[in-house]
């Protein structure tokens, strides 16, 4: 990826003051509960520079690529996994790939988004649409992708994660993806946050007492998951949060969590990153049919151009390299 660079001195300033990006797993209540914070003000700011994007191109794609990094810390090994969101809205929808590796990029099917009205909130309905959001995962000997859709209603990036992992994975599981621009439109703070909870294993009926055992645990389970998720519904903006540059990683967690003894066990970089190249772009267009090579070099002339849309990177390739 050729690396866009900030050229607003403010934005640049300031975000210097900024705690570094940071990725942080953690548990709470004995490992049932198991979740990630990440601060991605910089990352947000890296995919809108990449890609140019106005501010509600970058609310979405920016919640898209946040929501896909939560999902790093679920993998196992090397794992590759590219998520889909295809819409009935005019934004169309968007690909944002996630990597074990610690990289996510991705792109907006429509990147300049028709707007007839004046934005009120930030409800994706009317952009979005309802649609479909697909999984699909490649482990390191795969084959071929193990893919998963499901229908969303497309408000909410966030939820649409939820959702899925909801219907198809089985998994209690909520996000949490926040943006926060200041009157300018910059983005001045961005985060992100999963949780899960984990099904209890085990257990035994009662010894003849009047309530087996097991409706207890049951009701033990339903009141500890209602704990949780109040706690979780409790998290101001994440990104409003990061702006202030008061608390970070841990500082959130444990209070939110407190009750359950949060422990931050992994702490990591995710960053905007895309493993493109001049070279990978040569090497690709020698596959091509000699006749097309040929016409492009001669229509070209001097150096063919190709953009990433991955990423936005534009790479200006000599045709005597090809």
């Amino acid at each position: 990826m050729i690396k866009a660079p900030i050229s607003d001195k403010e934005l640049f300033d300031f975000i210097n003051t900024l705690k570094d990006d940071q990725l942080q797993v953690f548990t709470a209540a004995n490992g049932r509960l198991r979740g990630a914070i990440f601060h991605g003000t910089r990352f947000v700011n890296q995919l809108r520079l990449q890609h140019k994007l106005g501010i509600l191109e970058t609310y979405i794609l920016g919640q898209a690529c946040l929501c896909a990094g939560m999902t790093i810390p679920m993998m196992k090994d090397e794992e590759h996994v590219v998520i889909k969101y295809e819409g009935m809205g005019p934004a169309q929808g968007y690909s944002v790939e996630a990597d074990s590796k610690g990289y996510v990029r991705g792109y907006l099917y429509e990147q300049n988004i028709p707007i007839t009205k004046e934005l009120d909130g930030w409800d994706l309905a009317n952009f979005m649409g309802p649609g479909t959001l697909t999984f699909s995962r490649v482990h390191k000997d795969d084959k071929f992708p193990q893919s998963s859709t499901v229908e969303v209603c497309g408000a909410n990036v966030a939820l649409d994660f939820a959702t899925y992992f909801a219907q198809s994975e089985q998994i209690n599981t909520a996000f949490n993806s926040s943006i926060q621009f200041d009157k300018q439109g910059r983005v001045i703070g961005a985060g992100a946050m999963y949780i899960q909870v984990m099904p209890k294993t085990g257990g035994t009926a009662g010894d003849g007492g009047n309530k087996d055992s097991r409706d207890q645990d049951t009701e033990d389970d339903e009141k500890l998951i209602t704990k949780i998720e109040n706690a979780f519904k409790a998290c101001p903006s994440l990104g409003l949060l990061y702006s202030e540059n008061e608390v970070d990683n841990e500082d959130i967690v444990v209070g939110l969590f407190r009750e359950f003894n949060p422990v931050i066990t992994v702490t990591r970089d995710i960053i905007f990153d895309c493993p493109c190249s001049e070279q990978k772009f040569i090497d690709y267009l020698k596959t091509l049919p000699p006749d097309q090579l040929k016409e492009m070099k001669e229509d070209s002339k001097e150096s063919i151009q190709i953009e990433c849309r991955n990423c936005g990177s534009i790479y200006k390739i000599p045709v005597e390299k090809l």
